[in-house]
């Protein structure tokens, strides 16, 4: 029996108690969730890390329901899939949800359109009613340093130094439902149109986290500014000014958010993994030491 199988059987179970055959198990993603095709029109996302961070159906509680709401208000996202209740649901000890399968096209997405898209989720995000936990990816990255020795201590501390004070500075501004994650391998170019998918990660915070988040790459590791021009400029004018100095603190702490996740992530990184790593690093310390 391989790794996988018993998280497979624990989707195709599932669908079969809700009356779905599954007819295909097309593996789309293999890592800390897996991701599975099994029928024409249903994806299932199986939580496969039993030792992780995140435990229980407390996440994916999370993101059914922004998903449920971003897809009722008509916002640009892959939806949940219509034939399931939408869970979350938990069966041999593996937390799931179920999705609409979308067809991905090989053009990569119009900056342009990254940022209209982005906004258009923010608008339709602002009238979720329900509580969301304030910031919680950035405390939460500083709890796990606080529990876990994932670094050298000068690099843990300077760590654990970026986020608090970025959890002091970003509680100040203005807050509202967000992504959370919000990178380009969330976002899909499909024949639909640019979809966001994958609210985990969902929580309160300033837009301008999520803005942070899908212009990292293309910033500080990329400096490919002009497309983090349009992206930003496209966004601004589909109705959201982008607050430069909280721009600046949202990029310190996705950088360290992100530094804090790659060993959890990434136990047994590639080379080039292991390069974005020491590059991000390096840029937080020299904005420690500014």
């Amino acid at each position: 029996m391989s790794d996988i199988d018993l998280p497979i059987r624990a989707a195709t179970e599932t669908a079969v108690a809700h009356g779905i055959t599954p007819d295909r198990c097309d593996i789309l993603q293999n890592s800390s969730t897996l991701v599975l095709r099994l029928t024409e029109t249903l994806v299932a996302r199986v939580v496969q890390d039993t030792s992780g961070p995140r435990q229980g159906t407390e996440w994916f509680a999370r993101e059914n329901a922004i998903a449920r709401h971003l897809t009722e208000n008509g916002a640009p996202v892959i939806p949940l899939h219509a034939d399931l209740p939408p869970g979350p649901h938990e069966h041999l000890g593996y937390p799931m949800n179920f999705w609409q399968f979308v067809t991905r096209v090989a053009a990569e997405p119009d900056p342009g359109e990254i940022g209209r898209t982005l906004r258009q989720c923010h608008d339709v995000m602002s009238r979720f009613a329900e509580p969301l936990p304030h910031l919680a990816i950035i405390t939460e990255s500083l709890a796990i340093l606080q529990e876990r020795k994932l670094f050298p201590k000068d690099v843990q501390q300077m760590l654990e130094d970026h986020l608090a004070r970025s959890i002091e500075a970003l509680s100040k501004r203005p807050q509202q439902p967000l992504h959370g994650d919000a990178h380009m391998g969330n976002l899909m170019n499909t024949t639909r149109g640019l979809l966001w998918t994958d609210w985990e990660d969902t929580f309160s915070g300033p837009v301008e986290w999520d803005v942070a988040s899908i212009i990292w790459n293309a910033q500080i590791l990329e400096e490919d500014h002009e497309t983090v021009k349009k992206i930003c400029d496209a966004y601004c004018e589909a109705g959201e000014a982008i607050d430069d100095e909280t721009l600046q603190h949202c990029l310190i702490a996705r950088a360290a958010v992100i530094t804090v996740w790659y060993p959890i992530l990434y136990p047994n990184p590639n080379e080039d993994r292991r390069e974005k790593l020491q590059r991000r690093i390096q840029w937080l310390q020299e904005r420690a030491a500014v």
